[in-house]
């Protein structure tokens, strides 16, 4: 990876949570953000609360510290007026703070790295003095940030729309060509795109989050079970660690008449979804993934802060918004049926989601924050 190894040490420490409420992409975007940075020679860590379908022991397995903060047992979920995620936290922002200032400790990492809808300008400006620089990930741009560096991935994002909400010298890095994504992604882009225009369409992964904690993985199984699908047709479903019906899932995915497997834990997704002719997809940052490797998709918005992004899609022609309202089980039969058996409709899919996201440009803000460290390294 084409990153500059900084001269001395340079500790980035990353403060984002996973949890039923919260799903796990907002750890897995931090863990591709440090695998980049650790393969350059920085020491990377997190700090992240330990709620109930927490990735804390993921983290650890790729070789990164984590500084636990405790759960809440018995304290009531915070209510903070001004942010619609508050409760996300488990604590109150103040209480957050103060508990990842002092897992901090003395050392003073050159970049704070946060990426959490229930924290704002307020928890930014508390950690300013505990690090040099302060990025922040987000999709909404509903709150005001007090950062160094912004990084939101989202289709059709513009930094414009963060300059009403950030300091005059932040750098904002808007669009879904920043979206960070593993290495395997970009080294099976042409693959994956070649496969597309030679393949008889018959293989469809199933990946609705790493929680799904609405069980609607189920909901597409029982659908998928009335559909037409070829005969040699393969369904491959992913679920998270911590999927709460994740065994409901395998005992649906065993009445299909069709090869199904149930996978979890899946080191290699890129491989995964290069193989697949069709996906179902949330509309989560998997969305990226998938564009990068043109896998045609069908989108289902499993939280209403995903629903901007799938209208995007949709109209992009990247992929098919799948509604799960009342209708579904009688129209979304005739979504799959209408794509699986027209090669040119997918293709077309494929070539429109492409152009979306290359996989590269992840690299770009990894580079803007080595860069950073550097600069700062000169002026001591």
């Amino acid at each position: 990876m084409n990153l500059v190894t900084p001269s001395r040490r340079c500790d980035v420490l990353f403060r984002a949570d996973a949890s039923i409420d919260i799903g796990t992409g907002h750890i897995m975007r931090c863990l591709t953000l440090a695998d980049m940075l650790s393969e350059a020679g920085f020491e990377c860590g997190f700090v992240c609360r330990a709620h109930r379908g927490n990735l804390i022991g993921l983290i650890r397995h790729r070789g990164f510290p984590v500084a636990e903060l405790p759960l809440e047992v018995n304290g009531e979920k915070p209510n903070d007026g001004k942010l619609a995620h508050a409760h996300w936290l488990g604590v109150d922002w103040q209480t957050d703070a103060r508990q990842t200032v002092a897992a901090i400790g003395n050392v003073r990492p050159d970049w704070v790295v946060v990426d959490h809808y229930a924290l704002d300008i307020r928890w930014e400006r508390f950690l300013r003095s505990s690090c040099r620089y302060l990025m922040v990930l987000d999709d909404l741009a509903d709150r005001e940030h007090d950062c160094d560096l912004l990084l939101d991935q989202s289709l059709g994002r513009v930094a414009s729309d963060y300059q009403p909400l950030t300091p005059a010298n932040c750098q904002i890095r808007a669009g879904a060509h920043f979206a960070l994504l593993r290495p395997q992604f970009v080294q099976r882009r042409s693959d994956s795109l070649a496969r597309r225009r030679q393949t008889v369409p018959c293989r469809l992964l199933v990946t609705l989050g790493g929680v799904d904690k609405d069980n609607v993985t189920s909901r597409v199984l029982s659908a998928l079970e009335r559909c037409t699908l070829p005969d040699r047709a393969e369904i491959t479903v992913v679920m998270g660690q911590h999927a709460p019906w994740a065994n409901a899932v395998r005992e649906n995915a065993a009445q299909l008449r069709w090869k199904t497997r149930v996978l979890s834990n899946v080191d290699d997704m890129a491989s995964l979804m290069a193989e697949a002719d069709l996906a179902i997809g949330a509309a989560g940052s998997t969305s990226w993934e998938r564009c990068a490797l043109g896998v045609p998709t069908i989108l289902m918005v499993l939280a209403e802060n995903q629903r901007e992004v799938a209208q995007r899609l949709a109209a992009e022609g990247a992929a098919v918004l799948a509604e799960l309202g009342s209708g579904f089980d009688s129209t979304f039969g005739g979504i799959v049926e209408g794509l699986i058996w027209n090669k040119a409709a997918l293709e077309a899919m494929s070539s429109r989601a492409a152009t979306i996201c290359s996989g590269e440009g992840g690299l770009e803000v990894a580079r803007e924050v080595a860069n950073r460290h550097l600069s700062s390294a000169r002026s001591i």
